[in-house]
């Protein structure tokens, strides 16, 4: 009798362990049980840590809280400028209702997925180049809006939409080097122009003290001979005065042809004055020789020489 006793206790301790063993469930702190009692949702969703369902009738299906990061492939598309480009972006969202993402879609990582695919290939085709170069700030927070709408029906709240990466030709890389590098070459002569401006000003400025006082020119002169010899060099250069050329351009006589030119019209005025008589032709060198040395006569013809 005992004997029965001790084995039927030993019977239903070790079906309480069997069941035990198989009724016990444990949910970690970063998830959420969702139960189904013969394929119907059971009560609330399970918190995390030890928790019994039903052997061979509840089934426990665990879903995760934590915030998952989804990479989305890179996309071609075209651009509302019509320029072709390769952009990829990343994705951050979790599960606000677990019961909801496993009821209403099969597979919501999947769903995510597709739907951020389709988001970035709609926001390129609205978008234009220089928006998803410069403007991701705003593209970013469209492509968060596309994604989301969807996606709360599914138990599923989007973090943040980054685009990562923008891929252009390798002609459209050329054309906008070739900008850029122009707008930088024009920037630089606006600057390099500027500067000779006030250059020119200040020069003007300190030529106009220095008119004042002529000492403050050869003071100047001075430190630029003092800045020149500074250097180990073998040859010193002296500025010479402008000034001084100039005054002997004015201080040089005119040369003899341009004296003679100017003196022969003054000598015709001066007898037309007196007289008006005929001014005598001048006479050759030879007969001015002859008569001086007191001879008559015409002179002889030079000995021909045979």
């Amino acid at each position: 009798m005992v004997e029965a006793l001790v084995a039927t206790a030993v019977a239903v301790g070790s079906a309480g362990i069997v069941y035990v063993m198989a009724a016990a469930r444990v949910v970690k702190q970063y998830e959420r049980g969702v139960v189904f009692r013969l394929g119907k949702l059971r009560g609330s969703v399970r918190g995390p840590g030890f928790t019994l369902i039903l052997p061979f009738a509840d089934r426990l299906h665990k879903v995760n809280m934590q915030i998952v990061t989804m990479p989305v492939p890179a996309q071609d598309g075209i651009t509302r400028d019509n320029v072709t480009v390769r952009v990829d972006a990343v994705i951050y969202f979790k599960v606000v209702d677990p019961a909801d993402a496993v009821i209403q879609v099969e597979d919501y990582r999947f769903a995510v997925s597709q739907m951020a695919q389709t988001s970035l290939r709609s926001i390129i085709g609205k978008s234009d180049l220089d928006d998803l170069l410069s403007n991701r700030e705003k593209l970013n927070q469209g492509l968060e809006l596309m994604i989301d709408s969807p996606a709360m029906g599914w138990g599923v709240q989007i973090d943040r939409v980054e685009i990562k990466d923008v891929s252009l030709p390798e002609t459209m890389k050329r054309s906008m080097a070739r900008q850029a590098e122009a707008d930088r070459e024009r920037r630089a002569r606006v600057i390099n122009a500027d500067a000779e401006l006030q250059a020119s000003k200040k020069l003007a400025e300190a030529a106009g003290v220095m008119s004042q006082q002529p000492a403050a020119l050869q003071l100047r002169l001075l430190q630029t001979v003092v800045a020149v010899a500074a250097e180990k060099n073998s040859t010193l250069v002296l500025p010479f005065p402008v000034e001084l050329l100039r005054f002997l351009e004015r201080a040089a006589p005119l040369p003899t042809a341009e004296a003679s030119a100017a003196g022969a019209p003054a000598a015709e005025a001066v007898g037309a004055e007196e007289g008006g008589a005929e001014a005598p032709a001048p006479e050759a060198p030879g007969a001015q020789a002859h008569s001086e040395l007191g001879m008559e006569g015409p002179l002889a013809e030079p000995p021909s020489i045979s």
